[in-house]
């Protein structure tokens, strides 16, 4: 008997990418739709997609998506026709239909390694709201909000997994922003994308990694640093262009444009919004910035969790915005930039803003901060990371538990991030996220404390000097301090926060890093600088992961191994100098 063809590994892995470009792709036609930002190129490339789908379905014998994307395909050629009328609750029909389809896809990934085929959701009561729309050609009035109530929107925005993979499943080297409108526009020759295993791509970018340790231990090799012959300095630095370029190569291949991400929380939004009763509409700025894809997939959740406060608690209902003399429809805008390099993504709403009173109080009575504490409007802010910490009157299914703006602080700084925030009461609030443009290559200062180095990520530092005596001060509850620029900063001796033993106990002897984390300065001691590098980030695995102040390490030029330093932890607990 012949082997079924959805029993072939190869052949649903290819349909299980396609299908889910396909599944971007409508969901986002659909929504300009929705919006009213559309042509008539829009609602084919839709139609175009299910059909594809149906095709794909059935060459599979996957009975059930072949029969639900007909259905919509027969719905959407009604609309193309102008036979049917495509409002609210027919694109709700429409991306219920998508989402139900993603639970298939999700089916098959699942057990697509069995004999048997993979269990599916009955589709019979999707079906019959399918045809009943099709059967209305004013359209439906009303019949999915209730399907809405139901839905858990966190649905809408699963974790992206760069232009909708799973990890170590076929990714694209190609734009995923291409990838997400197959149907749109003329279609791009099979040769100029190849589609790889995501895990032969991190394979590809671990061994540049290692050719890039091996370049630079030649270079700083100290027999061949003796040799006087032309030819050996000249293959020297032609290796290490090669090196570089390919090192350049393979970390563009793990960029993805930060517009796939941001096109899912459009979906988002919209949900959010009819299951407030609200009206918001969403602004999306920077769409083609490109960053490692490790980082769009962690940046999911802290924007999910912000997004939902965003719309819950930030922005007013339509009557309090009328009241208040704002357009009923509130504003949400994400952005993202290059700055320094970093990425820098910045979340604003027009809402009520941050009140800081009500956080303050809630802190002094969660005992977070005594009564008379003095904190600027930036600790008080950030008091809303604290793990529980809500001031919502009431609980909704949404937000209100205070469980999730503690997830975006540890999501950020996992990613070597940090977070700012600023507010105006009635104004609206802005989140700015400030994150590294890659997790496998950074740019470290080596320092030497006791004979040891250490690597301390150059985006985190501000500037150095030595200390001179009559900078030098101890203030009682906060031990040493140094004076720079006309502000006092607290002082971490290195040595002493990992158990060595410095080279001088005197701290005019050494130099002074000042460093930033969280919004927060201070100045790290160390016994001497070795230099600036490139170095390449190892995992310290899981024995030595959980280490406090340690990021992981790297192989320097000469052979030896430095630890990176993670300043997040190791300032943690010292308080902020006023």
């Amino acid at each position: 008997m012949a082997q079924a063809l959805n029993q072939d590994p190869q052949l649903v892995e290819d349909f299980l990418v396609e299908a889910r470009e396909h599944l971007a792709n409508i969901e986002a036609r659909l929504l300009e739709i929705e919006q009213g930002a559309h042509t008539p190129e829009t609602l084919n490339s839709a139609f175009r997609s299910f059909h594809t789908l149906k095709g794909l379905a059935g060459f599979l014998e996957y009975n059930v998506i072949q029969e639900v994307a007909h259905e919509v395909e027969s719905l959407l050629d009604l609309a193309r026709n102008d036979a049917l009328q495509l409002n609210g609750p027919i694109v709700d029909v429409v991306l219920q239909s998508g989402d139900f389809l993603a639970s298939c896809l999700r089916s098959i990934e699942v057990n697509k390694l069995k004999a048997e085929p993979p269990p599916m959701e009955d589709p019979a009561a999707l079906l019959d709201r399918i045809r009943q729309a099709a059967a209305t050609p004013q359209g439906l009035e009303g019949a999915a909000d209730e399907d809405l109530e139901d839905r858990d929107t966190s649905l809408a925005m699963e974790r992206p997994k760069a232009g909708g993979l799973e990890p170590s499943r076929e990714s694209s080297t190609g734009s995923d922003a291409a990838q997400l409108e197959p149907a749109a526009g003329p279609k791009r020759s099979e040769a100029s994308l190849v589609k790889i295993e995501t895990g032969k791509l991190e394979y590809l970018v671990e061994m540049v990694g290692e050719l890039m340790i091996a370049e630079s231990m030649l270079h700083h090799n100290p027999d061949l640093g003796e040799a006087r012959s032309p030819r050996v300095q000249r293959d020297l630095s032609q290796l290490a262009r090669v090196t570089a370029e390919v090192q350049k190569t393979a970390m563009a291949m793990r960029m993805v444009p930060i517009g796939t991400l941001f096109r899912r929380m459009t979906r988002l939004v919209r949900d959010l919004a009819r299951k407030s009763g609200k009206s918001a509409e969403l602004e999306l700025h920077g769409e083609d910035v490109e960053l490692d894809r490790t980082i769009v997939e962690e940046l999911a959740d802290p924007l999910v969790h912000m997004l939902r406060n965003a719309l819950d608690h930030g922005l007013e209902s339509p009557a309090d915005r009328e009241a208040a003399g704002k357009p009923a429809a509130g504003k949400v805008r994400l952005k993202a930039a290059h700055q320094a390099g970093q990425i820098v993504i910045e979340l604003s709403d027009d809402g009520r803003g941050l009140d800081r009173g009500r956080i303050l109080a809630k802190a002094v009575q969660r005992g977070l901060v005594s009564a008379d504490a003095n904190l600027s409007d930036s600790d008080v802010y950030h008091l809303i990371f604290e793990p529980g910490f809500s001031t919502a009157e009431k609980v909704t299914d949404v937000s209100g538990r205070g469980v999730g703006m503690d997830v975006v602080r540890k999501h950020v700084s996992r990613l070597r991030g940090r977070i700012e925030i600023a507010s105006a009461l009635g104004q609206g609030t802005t989140f700015t996220l400030r994150v590294p443009l890659t997790l496998a290559i950074i740019d470290g200062l080596v320092t030497i404390v006791g004979g040891v180095r250490y690597i301390v990520p150059i985006f985190a530092v501000r500037e150095m000097f030595r200390p001179t005596p009559e900078r030098l001060f101890s203030v009682e509850g906060r031990g040493e301090m140094v004076l720079v620029r006309e502000r006092l900063l607290p002082v971490v001796r290195l040595s002493r926060r990992l158990g060595i033993e410095a080279k001088s106990e005197d701290p005019c002897e050494g130099v002074m890093i000042v460093g930033e984390s969280e919004d927060r300065q201070y100045c790290l001691l160390v016994d001497e600088l070795a230099g600036k590098q490139e170095v390449v980030i190892k995992s310290l695995g899981p024995t030595f992961g959980e280490v406090r102040g340690v990021a992981g390490g790297a192989i320097l030029g000469d052979g030896r191994v430095g630890l990176i330093l993670d300043l997040a932890t190791l300032f943690g607990g010292i308080e902020h100098a006023a």
